[in-house]
């Protein structure tokens, strides 16, 4: 048997678990921006009801104006057929444990779990919204960093019921998608699809 150095294998280890915590909230995070792409499509761009119905809470509307139906809708859809094509490539690509971590993909309840992580992202979003308005923020402003997490706790907690990570995975999945957050968001603002960089 061949020598490997220890540190070889311990960045070996760690690339693994970086590739998975990107893998494992692709369904959300892709949830998390079909409302950005679902708000410019000429079929469905005019249904733009709002989650609150407009409602007030303590004289401050409960949500912000973009958060719709026809996000929450797209955001459970989106998420469910990128859940359905990583189960896909987890039963019909032999490296792709590369990315899963040997999570058993082929389990999952797709149409259970994946409008969940949608809801889960959305819905966090969402919350977030709910006491940025008590906290004054108005609504497109940044709250940072709540608005760059909420989705992905959200997501996080919705699986729990399917899956168990370990401890550093989810330490891994805040910190990549936090960062990722930041990115996207900056690149959005710089294609004038995103009112602010942050």
């Amino acid at each position: 048997m061949q020598w490997v150095p220890p540190l070889l294998v311990h960045f070996k280890g760690m690339l693994h678990d970086i590739l998975f915590a990107f893998w494992f909230m692709l369904p959300a995070a892709a949830a998390n921006g079909a409302p950005i792409l679902t708000a410019r499509m000429p079929l469905v761009q005019k249904w733009n009801a709002r989650i609150d119905f407009g409602k007030k809470f303590h004289g401050r509307p409960v949500l912000g104006s973009h958060k719709t139906w026809r996000g929450l809708v797209s955001g459970m859809i989106v998420a469910t057929l990128v859940l359905w094509l990583q189960q896909l490539a987890a039963a019909h690509i032999s490296w792709s444990d590369i990315f899963t971590a040997h999570v058993p993909y082929a389990d999952f309840p797709t149409l259970i779990l994946g409008p969940l992580f949608g809801l889960g992202a959305l819905g966090g979003d969402a919350i977030e919204s709910f006491f940025k308005r008590r906290h004054g923020t108005e609504s497109g402003k940044s709250w940072f960093p709540f608005d760059q997490l909420d989705y992905v706790v959200g997501a996080l907690l919705v699986s729990l019921p399917f899956v168990i990570l370990s401890l550093r995975h989810y330490v891994l999945i805040v910190i990549i998608w936090f960062g990722m957050h930041l990115a996207s968001t900056y690149i959005g603002w710089k294609l004038g699809l995103k009112d602010q960089p942050v």
